[in-house]
């Protein structure tokens, strides 16, 4: 069975102590028990100790990373785009900073296990992305492949 891997990338607006810095990692927390009790979550990766790649480093901010394995592609975006993150990403321009060049946020791929899904490997991916757009290899929600490589269109709730 195929697992679906997205790495999300952003940059704090404000030094880490700011009550709006405190407010995203409150908000984030509640998502990440809301992402547990879904029972679509397979594993979250912290990124502690992890060597940043140098964009993720440049710039004024503290980077903020996430690497997470959902059980399908459906699941995935029903749980990005309703509820309590719905309501975050509505609000992130109160934590997270605008770049001013064109910024890939996140990257989705497909990985046959859950050995496979590390941090290289997700820098890996979105650089790919970044040079190359979207393909099988890594890809985004709006055109989106299937675990099989065929272009393949996530379903959308109908109040979104």
């Amino acid at each position: 069975m195929s697992l679906v891997s997205i790495y999300t990338v952003g940059r704090l607006k404000h030094p880490i102590d700011h009550p709006a810095s405190l407010e995203f990692y409150e908000v984030g927390n509640d998502i990440f028990g809301k992402a547990i009790m879904s029972g679509h979550l397979v594993e979250a990766f912290s990124p502690e100790g992890v060597t940043l790649p140098q964009d993720a480093i440049k710039g004024d901010g503290v980077p903020v990373l996430t690497l997470t394995v959902w059980k399908n592609l459906e699941s995935l975006y029903r749980f990005s785009y309703s509820g309590l993150h719905r309501q975050a990403l509505r609000e992130r321009s109160k934590w997270v900073a605008s770049y001013p060049e064109k910024h890939l946020s996140y990257v989705i791929w497909w990985a046959e296990n859950l050995k496979d899904v590390s941090w290289k490997e997700a820098f890996k991916r979105y650089d790919y992305y970044t040079q190359h757009g979207a393909t099988s290899f890594a890809f985004d929600f709006k055109q989106a492949f299937d675990d099989k490589g065929e272009t393949y269109v996530v379903k959308k709730q109908r109040d979104e």
